[in-house]
């Protein structure tokens, strides 16, 4: 794994030098867009407003747009300036119970590994997170903007959520939400009993991007097949039926239990 950020992480006057690592890995299938008469690829290129040329990244800064429509320039030295402690440093100001964070503010996850002269330091706090139940609420900076984060030991590794700042959500009551809407006892009983019936422990390695798999399957059937002739799938794929207000929920319900038996 490569590091994406050095630094240290501020718990009191205690300072653990640290790297941070991705906690994700995307699986992806590469796709390249062509075009589509003679599949030629085509490229994305920074190209300058002005005169239409092309511009080489060592060439490229990043600039705030005045009134007047010139840029004032800004580069890394500017905004290790504007919070020179904080680009440095995951700092705890705060502890919360884990429970207290709605799942809409978490957004992604670093894995904490600590330089080999901070292995108490890291120890220590790994140790007092586990004692005390709660999660380290941390403001950190990454790529010249400010995150908020939270420190939370999973086995023996401590991992750094980024999580959402409360102005980035959007409120819910924006949208269309129904109100006021009778819900029959059967019809309530009978959705808790498929929910109880389809209840399982969570076990994420069962879970897998099956969506990826069948389109590289495709993709294998072209590579199999003659250049230039197309591929015909003779099974259509299955579709569920969709269901209106107006249909009879109490049926729809008990069909669903049925289906379930089979």
């Amino acid at each position: 794994m490569k590091a994406l950020w050095k630094g240290g992480i501020s718990f009191g006057l205690v300072n653990t030098p640290v790297r941070l690592y991705s906690g994700s890995v995307s699986h992806r299938i590469d796709l390249d867009m062509i075009r589509k008469k003679d599949h030629c690829a085509i490229e994305y290129v920074r190209v300058c407003k002005k005169d239409g040329k092309e511009v080489p990244w060592d060439e490229i800064a990043k600039g705030y747009k005045r009134d007047d429509g010139d840029y004032i320039v800004l580069d890394k030295d500017d905004f290790a300036k504007a919070m020179p402690e904080k680009t440095q440093t995951i700092e705890i100001f705060e502890f919360v119970l884990e429970d207290e964070i709605p799942s809409q503010y978490l957004e992604k996850p670093y894995i904490v590994e600590p330089e080999k002269s901070a292995s108490k330091t890291y120890a220590l706090l790994r140790a007092a997170l586990k004692k005390s139940g709660k999660v380290g609420l941390a403001k950190f900076v990454i790529r010249s903007a400010e995150h908020l984060g939270i420190l939370k030991v999973e086995d023996d590794a401590i991992l750094l959520i980024q999580i959402r700042f409360d102005q980035d959500l959007r409120d819910p009551s924006e949208a269309k939400i129904p109100e006021n809407i009778t819900i029959q006892k059967k019809e309530l009983d009978m959705a808790m009993t498929i929910i109880d019936q389809m209840t399982e422990k969570f076990e994420p390695e069962k879970y897998k991007d099956t969506y990826k798999d069948e389109l590289l399957k495709m993709i294998k059937k072209k590579l199999a097949a003659p250049k230039g002739k197309k591929v015909v799938e003779n099974d259509t794929p299955k579709t569920k039926p969709t269901k209106t207000d107006a249909d009879d929920l109490l049926e729809q319900l008990k069909a669903s239990l049925e289906a379930m038996k089979n």
